[in-house]
């Protein structure tokens, strides 16, 4: 990696961290002053947010070949101003179908410039040494949450709600898009990676189980991460946690992250794909039989973000690692931005469905759930993960 090539990682790193907050995490921090200020349902809100990831499900594979035909940086540099502008429109909505619309443009943004982009646009600019881009952006994005939660409790108090997101738009507008014009113009020194010859590799890709066994983990544990992460204060409190320390110990699960992350960044060469992905899954089953646990211990919800953090933190990096080693790099935007279909959709699908267990079933549905995602998680890996090899 050139040192241009450094500056330009750092400062994706940077703005992603600022944009996740209004795009992403938000939402979740101010579920309750949302759902106080609209008198909407938890449903009708979260149908918001999950038409978002629905647009960044389909178009994603597209952004792929965008960045393997060597046009990513302008997509990167533009779409964070449709971010700007959708995320400050949420703060004047006042009908639901002017929420559902504001989120649904929001997933073309995010198709644009949030972490699938970066990692397609990193694989294929700084080939081996990706992994370690990808790690060094995720130890500073993920202080995204973070940063999100406390902020937005204090900017809600203040402002309200909606108004909060004028501020997080404004974030967005002052610091990513300016960082990300100066990543993209520093990214490519001395080293201008050639359009790929990628016809054919996604429809190969698409015939091997392996891919879809990989689609099939990652779309179980973010359906897991994204019920828990959305619905964490709610199901904090009902296991007898303050809603301010909820959104205290809610804002703990950046950190934890980062933990899971430094694993790498310490091991290295020495801790392997395979041992990575299983690990860090078994954390996140650890995670919901603590959360379980909880009912008669209330302080075992800081275990559990520490141990959920950790495991997601790791699985954030591995998915594209695990295409390029189990698949193979050639036509890799286009490979990778359709095993990222997956996940997006269950993302996509997580705040709806949490609310439907948690308002027609209960806090134990949740619980349940949780374990059964992450314990399917594990056995399909098990299975991807039994002979590791690199594909050239």
């Amino acid at each position: 990696m050139t040192r241009d090539q450094a500056r330009a990682v750092w400062a994706l790193a940077l703005g992603l961290l600022v944009i996740y907050a209004g795009v992403f995490y938000a939402y979740p921090a101010m579920l309750p002053d949302l759902l106080a200020e609209t008198g909407w349902s938890k449903a009708t809100l979260a149908l918001g947010p999950t038409l978002g990831s629905l647009v960044m499900a389909a178009l994603t594979p597209l952004t792929g070949r965008v960045i393997d035909r060597g046009q990513g940086a302008r997509m990167v540099i533009a779409m964070p101003l449709l971010a700007v502008v959708c995320v400050g429109g949420l703060g004047f909505v006042t009908q639901p179908w002017q929420w559902w619309a504001l989120w649904a443009l929001m997933g073309v943004a995010e198709a644009g410039c949030l972490y699938e982009t970066t990692f397609a646009m990193l694989a294929r600019h700084l080939g081996p040494n990706a992994r370690q881009g990808i790690t060094r952006i995720t130890l500073v994005a993920g202080f995204s949450g973070t940063m999100t939660f406390p902020l937005a409790h204090l900017l809600a108090g203040a402002l309200g709600g909606q108004r909060a997101y004028l501020v997080f738009a404004a974030m967005t507008l002052v610091l990513t898009v300016p960082l990300n014009i100066y990543a993209m113009r520093r990214l490519g020194r001395g080293e201008r990676p050639k359009q790929e010859a990628a016809k054919g590799a996604l429809r190969a890709a698409l015939k091997r189980w392996e891919f879809w066994g990989i689609a099939g983990i990652f779309a179980l544990i973010w359906l897991d991460h994204g019920i828990l992460l959305t619905y964490i204060l709610p199901l904090f409190e009902e296991r007898g946690i303050a809603r301010e320390v909820a959104a205290w110990a809610a804002a703990a699960l950046g950190p934890a992250q980062l933990a899971g992350r430094l694993v790498l960044v310490v091991g290295g060469g020495k801790i392997s794909n395979r041992m990575a992905t299983r690990v860090a899954l078994s954390a996140v089953g650890l995670a919901a039989v603590l959360l379980i646990a909880a009912g008669a211990a209330p302080w075992l919800v800081f275990v559990v973000v520490a141990v959920q953090g950790a495991g997601v933190g790791l699985m954030s990096i591995m998915r594209p690692m695990l295409v390029a080693e189990v698949l193979g790099r050639r036509g890799f935007g286009a490979v990778s931005g359709a095993s990222a279909v997956s996940p997006i959709l269950a993302t996509a699908a997580a705040p709806s469905l949490g609310a439907v267990l948690l308002d027609g079933f209960g806090t134990g549905a949740v619980y349940a759930a949780l374990l059964g995602f992450a314990a399917g998680a594990l056995v399909l890996a098990v299975f991807v993960t039994r002979r590791p090899r690199l594909v050239g």
